[in-house]
């Protein structure tokens, strides 16, 4: 009976009976998808470093200083010089 039915569904529709199924227009349904992929990227990155020294020559004074002690002897010789020329001079003191 199911089977049946079936079978004479178009020449049920096409005489419009009242137990006919009415066939509506079809409608469209639109499913939208994302897939995400991650895709790795190297980029390589090279450093150079310059290091630079600079030298600043600055120039102070520094000062010294130095002595110098002389000695001048007035020496006139010896005692006996005088006691030697011949005269013999004594002086009492009261």
């Amino acid at each position: 009976m199911f089977g049946k039915k079936f079978q004479n569904m178009n020449n049920c529709c096409q005489d419009r009976q009242p137990n006919c199924p009415i066939v509506e227009p079809v409608i469209n349904k639109c499913v939208e998808r994302e897939f995400c992929h991650d895709v790795e990227h190297i980029c390589p990155i090279h450093t150079h470093v310059i290091n630079r020294h600079v030298y600043n020559h600055t120039y102070r004074p520094e000062y010294t200083c130095s002595e110098e002690n002389q000695v001048n002897n007035n020496d006139q010789g010896c005692c006996s010089k005088f006691m030697n020329n011949g005269f013999l001079s004594i002086v009492f003191f009261k």
